[in-house]
């Protein structure tokens, strides 16, 4: 179970480095994407847009 927590939470770092790129995009902006500032950062997690990417890679590897 905590290499699954380690993998949530690789993912989620990964994510919130590439959420400038995933913002242009159009990521980001959907209702249960939540953005805050904490700790005098800016913390960004992208919850619908997780499931949405998701969504879509497992479309793309069913279709390959």
């Amino acid at each position: 179970m905590i290499r699954w927590f380690i993998v949530v939470f690789l993912g989620l770092i990964l994510i919130n480095w590439l959420s400038p790129w995933l913002q242009r995009v159009g990521f980001g902006r959907l209702p249960g994407d939540f953005k805050f500032r904490w700790l005098g950062r800016d913390w960004f997690l992208p919850v619908t847009s997780t499931i949405a990417l998701s969504a879509l890679i497992a479309l793309i590897s069913k279709i390959v």
